[in-house]
């Protein structure tokens, strides 16, 4: 799924982790120069290149490129591509997070960290706006996600602009939204991870065997029994959120 740059500039803007300021993007030319050294980029980091141009995460840089378009930072580009991989971020404690340019998915390639001991790799993130999203939500103590299909949705994608005005909710706003219609308190074992834009409610599991399934239930009738009085809606967010998108589109 295809990052919306909105939401991904609103995760910026609002990530505790993040830090980056808008308007200091490189010149296209840079960064065509620096395509024309390691190949095409990804197109969220791309994206983040010309819109910000430099920032970091957790307070470490994030790669980026210089005005002469080959120069990052004290290294150059060339200097930061190991075979199919650049450096896209090391804090020198969990290990580098490198582009995996041998790992695409259309316009977008994952993210891995790499083990400085043993040198294995695992998957991070499934492109560069999921790994900003996947360190937002480790900043706000929300793990990778309230269960494994938002964790899945985090590590593509900061949310998601759906028909009508709905969204599917990112680490930055999740929290806002379950506070606001008292969650917690009237539905302790759901989450609410989206909304339809016409006083619906998308509500998952936290827990239990079934944290795939997802029911419409309007927001001003959140009670414990979610799955009673709400419709099911899907078994696949991720699946219907990119049907939903394509439809729109």
């Amino acid at each position: 799924m295809r990052p919306d740059p909105s939401l991904l500039r609103e995760l910026i803007d609002m990530s505790p982790a993040v830090r980056a300021v808008a308007g200091r993007g490189c010149p296209e030319p840079s960064i065509r120069v620096a395509e024309a050294e390691v190949g095409p980029l990804p197109a969220s980091f791309r994206w983040w290149l010309a819109e910000y141009g430099s920032g970091t995460v957790d307070g470490t840089d994030v790669v980026t490129v210089a005005p002469d378009g080959v120069r990052l930072d004290a290294d150059d580009l060339v200097g930061r591509r190991e075979g199919d991989r650049i450096a896209l971020w090391d804090d020198g404690c969990e290990g580098p997070c490198l582009l995996a340019l041998d790992q695409w998915d259309g316009e977008e390639c994952a993210v891995v960290r790499r083990d400085p001991f043993t040198g294995e790799e695992e998957r991070v993130a499934d492109s560069f706006a999921g790994f900003l999203t996947v360190r937002t939500a480790l900043a706000l103590g929300l793990r990778d996600g309230p269960n494994p299909t938002v964790a899945r949705l985090w590590r593509s994608v900061p949310g998601v602009l759906l028909p009508g005005g709905g969204r599917l909710y990112g680490p930055h706003v999740i929290r806002e939204h379950n506070a606001a219609h008292g969650v917690a308190a009237r539905a302790p074992h759901w989450v609410l991870v989206g909304d339809d834009g016409d006083g619906g409610g998308l509500f998952m599991r936290r827990h239990g065997r079934d944290r795939t399934s997802v029911h419409l239930l309007g927001l001003d009738a959140v009670e414990h029994g979610v799955e009673t009085a709400g419709e099911p809606l899907t078994g696949d967010l991720l699946a219907w959120a990119a049907a939903e998108v394509a439809g729109r589109q």
